[in-house]
């Protein structure tokens, strides 16, 4: 090699100079980004290489292990990244560092700019080398390919175009074989010198690169600064609890121990690898607005995305990596929202982490109750928002009831009694107030299961058309029940006399003194004991939902339908007494107001019109 080869000048074109425009500012959000893509394209060489030898072992005779080197220099405000890959001929340097010139045409910044669909883009070799014009006002490319005796050279400043020569003597003995990038910083760039940030870098983004990435400081020896092993990539006999208890803390960043392990690989289609957990304890964002998930996106052990959602939001409270060998690198983590490969991973991965729940819900009730426990309220969010797995998420469910606690409905339908055909459910704010509810008293009176729902996202799944095992949901605050079919659990409760009260004079009279407080006033068929319920009509929301809709504002409360008991001694006595007609009428709303966990229209004239009706009993 000699340095008298004139270089060779090549130019870029005319859509270049307004790429690089977009690279730089949009398309990165942090420049720390460029270290990742150098060590990333570094890795494929060194992958490259490995692969080439299988056929050619004289490729790597020399005994030169696959590795990367990091090596700042704060003289000369270089660095430089330098792998012992497969490297590049001259052909090579000017096709795969002119990607962005063979691909700089209208078309290309059109769909950059618009950033509908980067799948095309993504991972090619010359727009992750061009991420390095963010930091780097020259960078300068110095390459042999394995078992060429030719070194050449490559550079730009990012302008109009870039140079190839062949080596200088000294390049030729600097590179036996592979790749050096030399970086010549922007002053704003200075940081990127310091061994700190450098190794920040590598811990957040190339940890798992499986090559050694060396930090060759100008004082000192070089030292490893990556772990070089991605334990989601080892297989699973190789592993015991601890070596997973200690990945979960530290990809989750959590001092828990994990609950559950998902580890496999898929194969087929797509290729990667799955590590995730479900932890024992709630992660303090769960409830946060975004409803973002926190699984890592890697490509090929390169850190991608930590929120590139690849589980739906109600598995959010799920922690671990995906590894993917197929997917490219990404230009914009926002592109991945619409990469369907990325879709296909997510819809395979969140069936298999759904399959892995009901297994354990199976073989280790105790451990699933603890995931239960702690992330119930999110999974149910999937039986309003996953239509397609809104049966297996009902049948992972758990449940308080009238007859005991953690009630899968599988074993709610086991138990159904005879003629019963549907599975019944309250909302409510908790479980004491419902077990109290005047609308259990008919459930209560046959031993009909019923459960009792008090997370607030119940109001919301449950305005769903659901059904379980060919068995729909029915609410006990909505529509029309009707028991009759099913017995009673003493036969000494089943009243044939006629109710107390005339269903239509009754009725008539407390429509009369209500007015429009509610839509209709009909005799119960939920009531035993009670005097009075209200409820909502078949096609109307349910209450317990309105009121939560209503208090942020999100809708209007529709007025109520009032049941009535007419074998209730109070409503007995309005056909009777029509001076207090009115009052016990009123008395009959207010009264089911408090039960449902209302307020009166008017706590004062409640209260005085109940102080009347109390006077009036005492002075009898």
């Amino acid at each position: 090699m000699t340095t008298t080869a004139a270089a060779e000048s090549q130019p870029f074109q005319a859509e270049v100079a307004e790429l690089l425009h977009l690279m730089v500012h949009s398309v990165y959000s942090e420049t720390d980004i460029f270290l990742r893509e150098l060590i990333s394209n570094a890795s494929d060489a060194c992958d490259k290489l490995r692969y080439e030898a299988i056929a050619n072992p004289g490729l790597i005779t020399d005994g030169t292990p696959p590795e990367i080197r990091i090596a700042p220099n704060k003289a000369a405000n270089t660095l430089s990244v330098v792998d012992t890959g497969i490297g590049m001929e001259r052909a090579e340097l000017i096709d795969n560092l002119g990607t962005i010139a063979r691909s700089g045409t209208k078309s290309f910044l059109s769909k950059l700019t618009e950033a509908k669909d980067g799948a095309n883009l993504i991972g090619q070799f010359g727009v992750g080398f061009y991420a390095a014009f963010m930091v780097a006002e020259k960078i300068v490319v110095t390459s042999r390919r394995a078992g060429s005796d030719e070194v050449w050279v490559w550079s730009s400043e990012g302008g109009s175009g870039f140079e190839i020569a062949p080596a200088s003597e000294e390049a030729a003995q600097r590179v036996a074989r592979g790749t050096e990038i030399v970086l010549h910083l922007k002053k704003e760039a200075s940081k990127y010198l310091e061994a700190y940030e450098i190794e920040r870098i590598v811990r957040e983004y190339s940890d798992n690169i499986q090559f050694p990435i060396l930090l060759v400081p100008e004082e000192g020896e070089p030292r490893q600064i990556n772990s070089a092993s991605a334990l989601w990539q080892r297989s699973k006999s190789e592993l015991t609890p601890e070596d997973y208890a200690q990945a979960y803390k530290q990809i989750a960043g959590a001092f828990d121990e994990p609950a559950m392990t998902l580890h496999y690989r898929a194969e087929g289609r797509q290729s990667y690898a799955v590590l995730l957990f479900a932890p024992s304890e709630k992660p303090f964002d769960l409830f946060q607005v975004e409803r973002k998930g926190r699984v890592k996106l890697y490509v090929r052990r390169v850190f991608i995305a930590d929120d590139a959602e690849l589980l739906p939001a109600y598995l959010r409270f799920i922690r671990g990596v995906i590894d993917s060998e197929d997917l490219p690198l990404n230009i914009s983590r926002e592109m991945l929202q619409n990469n369907p490969q990325l879709a296909q991973i997510r819809k395979a991965v969140t069936s298999r982490v759904i399959g892995e729940l009901e297994t354990l819900g199976e073989k280790e009730p105790e451990t699933f109750t603890k995931i239960w426990d702690a992330f119930g309220p999110v999974i149910k969010e999937g039986l309003w928002e996953d239509f397609e797995r809104r049966e297996k998420l009902l049948a992972l469910a758990r449940f308080t009831t009238t007859s005991g606690e953690k009630r899968s409905l599988k074993q709610v339908v086991d138990d159904f009694k005879p003629n019963q055909t549907e599975i019944y459910y309250l909302v409510g704010d908790s479980v004491e107030r419902l077990k109290s509810n005047p609308k259990l008293e008919s459930a209560r009176a046959r031993g009909i299961e019923v459960l009792l729902l008090t997370d607030p996202v119940d109001a919301f799944w449950t305005s769903a058309p659901l059904e379980f095992g060919g068995k729909p949901l029915k609410s006990l605050s909505q529509g029309d029940v009707d028991f009759g079919l099913i017995p009673l659990v003493d036969d000494k409760q089943d009243k044939k006399d006629e109710p107390a009260a005339d269903a239509a004079t009754t009725i008539a009279v407390i429509k009369d003194a209500l007015g429009e407080r509610v839509s209709d006033v009909r005799a119960s068929q939920r009531l035993t004991a009670s005097a009075s319920c209200l409820v909502a009509g078949g096609d109307a929301r349910d209450r317990a939902l309105e009121r939560l809709l209503a208090q942020q504002n999100r809708g209007e409360i529709t007025k109520p339908i009032l049941e009535i008991n007419l074998r209730h001694p109070l409503v007995a006595a309005l056909a009777t007494d029509t001076a207090q007609a009115k009052d016990l009428s009123l008395l009959l709303f207010e009264q089911a107001q408090i039960l449902d966990g209302e307020m009166p229209d008017d706590p004062a004239a409640f209260a005085s019109r109940m102080n009347q009706l109390v006077l009036r009993g005492l002075a009898r």
